[in-house]
């Protein structure tokens, strides 16, 4: 059984079937045309995959499977949107799903990273931050720094905070945050955030995947 997380620039994928597979990435960019999955979540899911999960279900189920606390914040940053779920006493108490605020947040701090041609991990946390609500928007906060006399990389620095800590305050401003998705590899976007971060990896969609797949093929047996 093949499952997938179809990302706006990434997907990753596991296949059940190999006793020894472990998830891998492929861009979004390079997907053949005619790819079909057996399980699969994320942007474009429905139309490359056989059953479709909601995004906040396989997050909800991925953390479940990872987290062993039972009271949690699990806050999920993609390229195209941000999403969390807060668990009590191990039940989900709350849930959100911002694609306005969060627009283009990880595709945009990628992009900025290539086009400025700097290293997140040889940038420190800036002092002062910028005010962002949208990753595509709050890009002409860099323009008009850099104008004023401010360094790219110091531009790019205040922007990646802004953009932690607009997800900081969505999800509630929690004491401690668990992170999921592919900027638990960026150190300035993880150290931005005023709270406790625990990084998961991307590949939580896809473990709540798994969870599922395991539970329907025990039923089915």
């Amino acid at each position: 059984m093949l499952l997938a997380d179809f990302g706006t620039s990434y997907c990753k994928f596991l296949d059940l079937s190999d006793p020894a597979g472990s998830p891998y990435l492929l861009p979004t960019k390079k997907l053949p045309r005619n790819l079909r999955v057996d399980l699969a979540t994320g942007h474009n899911a429905k139309r490359f995959s056989r059953v479709y999960v909601n995004e906040l279900t396989a997050l909800a189920r991925g953390g479940e499977e990872i987290i062993e606390t039972t009271d949690y914040v699990l806050l999920d940053c993609g390229s195209r949107d941000i999403k969390y779920i807060t668990y009590r006493n191990g039940k989900l108490a709350d849930m959100g799903w911002n694609s306005e605020c969060g627009a283009s947040m990880g595709f945009t701090i990628e992009l900025l990273e290539n086009y400025y041609n700097l290293d997140y991990a040889n940038l420190a946390v800036p002092d002062s931050t910028f005010s962002i609500t949208c990753g595509v928007l709050g890009m002409s906060h860099i323009f008009d720094a850099v104008t004023s006399g401010i360094t790219e990389a110091e531009a790019v620095a205040r922007f990646v905070k802004g953009i932690a800590l607009n997800a900081y305050r969505f999800c509630n401003s929690p004491a401690t945050l668990y992170l999921s998705g592919g900027l638990c590899d960026n150190p300035l976007f993880v150290s931005s955030f005023p709270c406790d971060i625990i990084p998961l990896g991307r590949y939580v969609l896809l473990k709540g995947l798994e969870k599922t797949a395991r539970e329907h093929l025990a039923i089915s047996l």
